[in-house]
């Protein structure tokens, strides 16, 4: 039995990347409770779109701020709070890492390869994701 609101299920998140000379690297973060690898996401408030919603969580949870393109990478769908989440996933250019942001003492971030990435989540649907941006190099469309 679902114990939240509706829109709580609707969510959305960012796959954090920046470019190196070793290729393409995702900024992961650590859930609150169990401290499990993640991207960063959250609940998408009534009157907000997927996409600002989503840098507001990139902000929030990891410290960074980029430009977020126009068109999700995809979706995926985890369990929580008595029903199943729905989140859309959009890639975040990071442009700026900040060394304070909100959940700073909550959370750790780490630099990781998208293969890397991709092995240290537990969600099959976001690891695909994730694992779609492997060897890529591309960024997506903006």
């Amino acid at each position: 039995m679902q114990t939240r609101p509706q829109f709580f299920y609707r969510q959305s998140g960012v796959v954090p990347v920046r470019h190196t000379a070793d290729g393409l690297e995702i900024l992961m973060i650590t859930t609150r409770g169990a401290g499990r690898w993640t991207i960063p996401k959250g609940v998408v408030e009534l009157g907000t779109s997927a996409r600002a919603s989503a840098v507001k969580e990139a902000y929030e949870e990891a410290g960074v701020r980029g430009r977020a393109g126009e068109d999700p990478l995809g979706t995926y769908r985890y369990r929580k709070w008595g029903g199943e989440c729905t989140v859309e996933v959009f890639l975040l250019e990071v442009d700026e890492v900040l060394s304070r942001w909100p959940e700073a003492l909550d959370r750790r971030r780490r630099w990781m390869s998208a293969r890397q990435a991709a092995a240290a989540v537990a969600n099959d649907e976001l690891r695909a994701i994730l694992s779609s941006l492997a060897g890529t190099g591309q960024s997506g469309s903006h």
